[in-house]
């Protein structure tokens, strides 16, 4: 309890968490290094009515972490909003072997839709798998196409397999021109997309800046590897991205700088 006081001095931020939260959830946030991730987790424990192991198991999974990896692709101008991604995403849920192919990986998420959906966040509704469009007479077809009702924009999904390549940009971002033109409603925002690689190349994510476009990519990884294991992989990402973020800041003010 002394931890605890001296972790959340201020009663009016823990308030509102206390009277939804049991004591043994406040527990299972003690231990975290940064009051950024407690106030994280109180809050998705709130919000979506976690139960204690429920808490613990996002926790383990690394789940602030993993948003934060995601945030890193997004600029605060662009219309993709904070948190609303995670880098990467745990598709171990899905059972797959070590042979699949796209096919199976969008069969197995539509055959475990609600853990998918757990894994993707809340506020995600599930509309259509391979949506058809026609372009210039031409069909194309979207993996999966989602909506999430916290945000009020459509959510395309693009399944790849193998490492990111640079033409699946141009690939999404027709297909968000499209949706925006003949699928959104008057009362929605403009789509966003997320395209999911078992590999990236994060690099050429970073210089083809993307959230310009309401685009991010994340990894997905089927498996999940021994807990020691995932939390240094996971660290050295999270250690990436901070160093990438602090270059393109200084390269920023470079430039404006310059003009």
């Amino acid at each position: 309890m002394m931890q605890f006081a001296e972790q959340f001095p201020d009663f009016e931020i823990v308030s509102p968490s206390a009277t939804q939260l049991s004591w043994s959830h406040f527990i299972e946030i003690l231990p975290l290094k940064t009051q950024e991730a407690r106030l994280f987790y109180l809050n998705e424990a709130s919000c979506c009515h976690l139960n204690r192991n429920e808490l613990r198991d996002i926790i383990h999974r690394k789940t602030f972490e993993r948003k934060e990896i995601a945030n890193s692709q997004i600029s605060e101008k662009e219309r993709i909003p904070m948190n609303t991604f995670k880098d990467p995403y745990l598709l171990d849920i899905l059972g797959l072997k070590d042979d699949y192919l796209e096919a199976d990986l969008e069969t197995a998420i539509l055959r475990e839709l609600e853990k998918f959906i757990l894994e993707f966040g809340k506020g995600f509704a599930f509309v259509e798998r391979q949506k058809r469009m026609i372009i210039d007479g031409i069909d194309f077809h979207l993996d999966l196409l989602f909506y999430n009702r916290n945000i009020n924009r459509l959510v395309a999904v693009e399944l790849k397999q193998g490492r990111f390549k640079a033409e699946y940009n141009g690939q999404m971002k027709l297909y968000l021109k499209w949706l925006n033109r003949y699928e959104r409603k008057e009362n929605e925002n403009e789509p966003i997309g997320l395209i999911l690689c078992s590999e990236g190349n994060r690099e050429q994510i970073e210089l083809l800046e993307m959230d310009r476009d309401g685009i991010v990519v994340a990894e997905y990884w089927t498996t999940l590897p021994p807990k020691a294991e995932f939390e240094q992989k996971i660290h050295s990402i999270l250690l990436e991205t901070k160093e990438r973020l602090e270059r393109r800041k200084l390269f920023l003010s470079k430039e404006s700088k310059d003009e």
